[in-house]
This record gives structure tokens, sequence and C-alpha cells, in this order.
């Protein structure tokens, strides 16, 4: 693999990895906007571990979601797969540490390295993957709660959590599949680069 190919696999995939690391604590999952005059207009967030509401003064209130048990199944999915998101990552971020051509781990051996490239690229679509299904999956209830016309609850619309999460995972993803999709170079060229 070109080195600088390499470098950019590892970039998107590290850059992935961070937004997936800001996505999850960030508050604006779903928002909603109660109207009313310029005193009463409040605005109510969530994401996957707390409910908030903020007045016109700015006043903020949040109280964390009492109990795991009584949270929808979505929610708690949404969690742990953002959460294996995390793990992925760290697991990608290592292994293609490890497998790249500049690093000292292997020697020479750059089969070996290679392969470890291509197992940390796994682990990136792994991370890819979780956080484009939990992000996914909590935006198809936000939408489909919203154009429910029986839903009695508050109607939320999509936050920019959900976006810094789509974005997350389209990275990683790009970045895992340049690490797997692309051949490891005979040993000799390796040798003639560096």
């Amino acid at each position: 693999m070109n080195a600088i190919v390499e470098a950019f696999a590892f970039f998107l995939g590290f850059l992935g990895w961070l937004m997936v690391g800001v996505a999850l604590p960030n508050r604006y999952w779903r928002v909603s906007t109660v109207d009313g005059n310029v005193i009463t207009t409040s605005t109510i967030y969530e994401n996957l571990w707390m409910s908030c509401a903020t007045d016109s003064t700015g006043v903020h209130n949040c109280r964390d979601f009492p109990s795991l048990l009584a949270l929808n199944g979505y929610i708690q999915a949404s969690r742990a797969l953002m959460i294996a998101a995390i793990v992925f990552g760290t697991f990608g971020l290592v292994a293609t540490l490890a497998g790249m051509q500049c690093s000292k781990v292997g020697g020479e051996n750059y089969i070996l390295k290679g392969r470890i490239a291509a197992i940390g690229g796994v682990f990136f679509l792994l991370q890819g993957m979780s956080t484009m299904i939990a992000i996914s999956w909590y935006a198809a209830n936000i939408t489909q709660q919203f154009f429910d016309q029986l839903y009695p609850g508050t109607k939320y619309e999509i936050g920019e959590g959900l976006y810094i999460g789509w974005s997350a995972a389209t990275l990683s993803i790009c970045g895992g599949s340049y690490h797997i999709h692309t051949n490891n170079p005979p040993e000799d060229m390796c040798r003639r680069l560096w």
C-alpha cells in the first residue's frame, strides 16, 4: 500500500473514532421547541443519557434517565452500539498503527504488517457499522414518532449529535475500506520506498 494512502486511511479512521467520541455525549440527539411568547418559549432536547430543557432566559435543567430498564429498547441498543463503536475504533487505531509501513512493529515483514493493517481496517469498518446502525435506528424512531398523527408525546426533530454520528460512521467506513481493499505491496517494492 502506498504510504500516503495508508496514512490517509489511518487519518480517516482516527477522525471517525474522534467524532464518535464527540457524538456520544452530545446533548442534542433530538430537539423539540415549544413555542409561546418570548417568556414561555422553551427547548427540550435529549440524548442517550439524559433529558434537558432550556427556556428563553437561557436556564438549563437536565436530568439523567432514572432507570436503564425503563428506557425504550432502541435507546438501550443505541447505547450499546455506540460504546462498542468506541471499543472497535480503539482496537482499529492500535492495529493500524502497528501495521503501518513506517512503524517498527513487525520489523521488515511487510506481509505481516499488511495483515495487521487489514485487521485494523476491519475494526474501523465495525466501528462505522455500529455507529451507522445506532444513529440511523435512533433517527428512524424520531421520524416515525414525528409523522405519526396519533403519537401523544412530545414530537422531536433530528439534532446535531446525529449528524456528527453519521459523519463519523462514513469516515470510519472509508478509512477501514482503504485498509482492507488495498493490496499489500511486494516486499522488494517496500524496500525501494524506504
